[in-house]
């Protein structure tokens, strides 16, 4: 995902987004370990979209705050 399509979520899509996120990336790492992922570079990309969801919750707190 771009950074774009995540500001344009609310905070709850976001929280929503980040759980599917987390859940995905479980998922990846469990066909990992039984040698049945077809797309190993999928886990790279989950890891940086999960990433990129807490950095944008992260600057939203902080707006909030000042």
């Amino acid at each position: 995902m771009k950074m774009t399509e995540l500001r344009d979520m609310s905070n709850d899509e976001l929280h929503t987004k980040l759980e599917d996120l987390r859940e995905e990336l479980f998922n990846l790492r469990f066909q990992k370990a039984s040698n049945r992922l077809e797309n190993p570079g999928r886990i790279g990309v989950v890891r940086k979209d999960i990433a990129r969801v807490k950095t944008l919750q992260t600057q939203r707190v902080r707006m909030n705050n000042e």
